[in-house]
């Protein structure tokens, strides 16, 4: 293990507050890859993960991860290189995050429904080295848009396919004997994980191996995760709740099995949750509401399952209320965020906190303000917007120095857009957004990159989205077109975006043709009023 050396563009804790998170235990000096290595020691011959037919040991994880390892590393990638990660969930996206957990590689780790947009972005933003896909997934082929990225990233050496790679490397081939490496040390950037963009394009959040073991680990206490512990992927394992909240990373770290959906749909999941007799997993609200439906009609049997964790977005009282009657399992609801700060409800909450809150936080030392628009404090039990620091709650986003100046309080509070409300037991109720971001069943919607590129055909002289709200996504998105000639159709305008790249998420749910919009004194688009006229029917 070396040194840490702090990697360009990453904004550290002040030295006091590390010297604190150490001393009373956040920071125990771990790193990623200990944690699967101290089970695999343990328990060798466990069921670490199941993948369809595959199922891998403990001792069958760790090796693989270590093979790999030394193939990249004899690849030429080294520590601090970064590898942007777009794999579904599949197993070799676990033994490539701890081989490059271990060779002290930052993976980068994008989404399965990004595209060139996205992709191309983060290549260039983190400078990656290497790009990792599936050959395809869900009927989309990564290989042309590998081509894409190659021919537009200007670092990227390497394109390493899980699969058929055509012309490039498959990564099973990047198979050695273990041997020593480099290795991280704990105050090294581990990983980088996506914001949810609320001004365009993802921001990338490093994630330390200090703050990230924390993290996970305490996740996993709170959840009550052990050997035992049965835990279903559903959700695409690159976002941050299903890796580490406590998700994959803190079921290896607690000694359970990890058991990997193609998709959350009730097809899938109910089959996988029978046939392995899982015992926890996470969803967010749209999907827990389908899956309550499905269970109606459903014959799967599910009576293994004991937690089920609902975040990404808030979930209705309404809708809480329905999870222990029709899946049988307690429900844990949890807030937060990937740049860092968890609130869940406990284990032994009354059942009201746990219908009704998003949870409190996860730390002593999370250190939470909830302030007005002019940053002073609310009035206790007033809706403000939630700031907050503490042991594993970013510093500062990748390389946006000057975003950074307004995401963050001159005594480094990250700003976090959320409207809350804090009850006198300390939990959280969410009240909304700040920003101008719709929250599309927890896949986070940038207003002013699907703006700007909707802008760009030529039937649209301007054009506003708004969220309206949906009873199973909590919103959805509405862009309300100026037309420029003959008003394009939402076929046509969708068939514009994906052909710029677009995620699928991002394309409007509704278009609506209006004359003007209405405007706010200082003459911008009144987006309040506008929502509040489509929603109205009011044209």
């Amino acid at each position: 293990m070396r040194k840490a050396v702090m990697l360009d563009g990453f904004t550290g804790w002040p030295e006091e507050f590390a010297a604190r998170y150490r001393e009373r235990g956040y920071w125990p000096g771990r790193t990623l890859g200990s944690l699967l290595r101290e089970q695999a020691r343990m328990r060798p011959a466990h069921t670490a993960v199941v993948d369809g037919d595959r199922r891998w040991s403990y001792h069958e994880l760790d090796e693989r991860a270590d093979r790999l390892a030394v193939g990249l590393h004899a690849l030429g990638i080294a520590p601090r290189d970064r590898v942007l990660v777009h794999l579904p969930n599949v197993a070799e996206f676990l033994a490539l995050s701890f081989a490059l957990f271990r060779l002290g590689a930052i993976p980068v780790y994008a989404l399965p429904a990004h595209r060139e947009t996205e992709i191309v972005h983060l290549a260039r933003l983190s400078e990656a080295v290497a790009y990792v896909a599936p050959d395809t997934h869900l009927g989309f082929d990564h290989r042309p848009l590998a081509r894409i990225v190659r021919a537009q990233a200007p670092a990227l050496r390497h394109v390493l396919i899980v699969g058929d790679p055509a012309e490039f490397t498959a990564l099973a081939d990047l198979d050695a004997e273990p041997g020593p490496l480099p290795g991280p040390d704990p105050a090294d950037v581990a990983l980088l994980l996506l914001s949810g963009g609320t001004t365009g394009v993802p921001k990338l959040i490093p994630r330390t191996h200090d703050d990230y073991v924390y993290n996970l680990s305490a996740s996993a206490e709170v959840t009550g995760l052990d050997t035992g512990t049965r835990y279903l992927a559903a959700l695409p394992v690159a976002h941050n709740f299903p890796l580490a909240c406590p998700g994959v990373l803190g079921t290896l770290y607690a000694g359970g099995t990890v058991v990997l959906s193609p998709t959350p749909s009730p097809d899938d999941a109910f089959r996988l949750i029978e046939r392995e007799r899982v015992t926890v997993t996470a969803l967010v609200p749209p999907l827990a509401l389908l899956w309550l439906e499905a269970a109606d009609w459903s014959d799967a049997d599910l009576s293994s399952l004991q937690l089920l964790q609902v975040g990404g977005a808030r979930l209705k009282p309404d809708t809480a209320a329905r999870i222990t009657p029709t899946l049988g399992c307690r429900l844990q609801q949890v807030f937060g965020m990937a740049e860092g700060l968890l609130n869940f409800t406990r284990q032994d909450d009354p059942e009201e906190l746990v219908l009704h809150t998003q949870g409190r936080p996860l730390a002593a030392d999370d250190e939470l303000r909830i302030v007005d628009a002019d940053d002073h404090e609310v009035a206790p039990g007033g809706v403000g917007e939630l700031h907050v620091r503490g042991p594993y709650t970013l510093r500062g986003y990748y390389r946006a120095e000057v975003h950074n100046r307004t995401a963050f309080t001159p005594d480094g509070y990250y700003r976090t857009g959320d409207l809350v409300r804090q009850l006198p037991s300390g939990d959280l109720v969410v009240e909304g957004r700040i920003k101008d971001v719709i929250n599309r069943g927890g896949d986070k919607v940038p207003v002013e990159e699907v703006e700007n590129h909707l802008l760009s055909h030529p039937a649209v002289h301007d054009v506003a989205i708004v969220g309206i709200p949906d009873d199973t996504l909590g919103e959805r998105s509405c862009a309300c077109v100026i037309a420029r000639g003959t008003p394009p159709t939402r076929a046509e305008l969708n068939a514009h975006l994906t052909g710029l790249g677009l995620a699928a998420f991002k394309l409007p749910d509704r278009i609506e043709m209006v004359d003007s919009f209405p405007r706010t004194a200082l003459g911008k688009v009144n987006k309040r009023e506008l929502a509040a006229l489509i929603a109205g029917g009011v044209r």
